[in-house]
């Protein structure tokens, strides 16, 4: 791998630090914005708890959140090609197991 760098020392090396490699859990992104950044919040919310918790924040420029949308968009496409089309709950409103999104959910920071 060294060898690779020699011959592209333009080639952005990335490292994955052990304590981040794991991940962090969340089910609920919550997202704002100004004029000048996008403001990603991830949420883990938990059954029976009354708060939830801000597990990351992420702050980027717009430029670099539509890119994130593309990629998203692109890997979404990817996944379902292989595995199947990701159902949503609000989808499945006749299914016994349908869960609304969340409608009264107030942030606070």
């Amino acid at each position: 791998m060294e060898n690779e760098n020699k011959n592209n020392p333009d080639q952005l090396q990335i490292e994955l630090k052990e304590e981040v490699a794991q991940g962090t859990y969340a089910n609920l992104a919550i997202i704002t914005h100004s004029t000048s950044e996008f403001i990603l919040d991830f949420v883990r919310i938990m059954p029976g708890l009354p708060k939830a918790g801000v597990q990351s924040r992420i702050v980027m420029t717009p430029e670099n959140a539509k890119r994130l949308m593309f990629a998203l968009q692109d890997n979404i496409v990817k996944y379902e090609k292989n595995f199947g089309t990701i159902q949503m709950p609000e989808q499945q409103r006749n299914s016994k197991t349908f869960v609304p999104p969340l409608s009264d959910f107030k942030g606070e920071a």
